[in-house]
């Protein structure tokens, strides 16, 4: 059976996007790109709201932009592997107002049913991701999550689109940790339901 995974960068104080909805501040280096290409590897399927799939839609493109804060000769290898595991995962698209979608492997369903994902999660041999943060409330909410990936940036943003939940009260069992040397920290949580 496969596991529901919520992986997300986060503010140490808890953001995913600022006040403006800004991503720039979570930018990975090259050693933050490989970790999540590893990471990835293991995905079948990736749910989306609708927000986190246009921002990941970008790496449906052949030529990428190299972030500034790669340094090594190897930058279009770390980019171009992220880019085809991405590619290769099936897609789930959750919204009522996407009429197409501009990636592979990608389907919309207009409607998070958790009987479907129960489903899907004991017909899959991979783990599934769950991408944005209404998206994984309801999962969180309705049980659905097994597992949490949070990577820490060392920055405060002060408010903005929160990461987890409002009034969620629930025992994690922290299963692993790391640190980065940008000041990263990765903590993989799992659910105690």
């Amino acid at each position: 059976m496969a596991k529901l995974i919520y992986p997300i960068n986060v503010s140490l104080d808890g953001y995913m996007e600022d006040d403006d909805g800004n991503l720039a501040w979570s930018i990975s280096d090259e050693e933050i790109f490989t970790f999540w290409a590893d990471f990835l590897c293991s995905i079948g399927t990736y749910l989306y709201g609708r927000r986190m799939y246009e921002a990941m839609v970008y790496w449906e493109k052949e030529k990428l932009q190299i972030p500034s804060n790669f340094t090594s000769g190897d930058q279009p290898d770390t980019l171009s592997e992220f880019a085809r595991i991405w590619q290769k995962a099936e897609k789930i698209v959750y919204s009522r107002t996407l009429q197409d979608v501009s990636s592979a492997r990608t389907r919309i369903d207009d409607e998070f049913n958790p009987d479907a994902i129960r489903k899907l999660k004991e017909s899959s041999s991979s783990d599934i991701t769950i991408g944005g943060p209404h998206l994984a409330k309801q999962a969180i909410s309705m049980g659905l999550v097994d597992e949490l990936h949070i990577l820490i940036h060392p920055i405060i943003l002060g408010g903005g689109k929160r990461a987890l939940p409002d009034n969620l009260n629930m025992p994690l069992e922290l299963l692993s940790e790391r640190r980065f040397a940008s000041g990263v920290v990765h903590l993989h949580y799992r659910l105690m339901l």
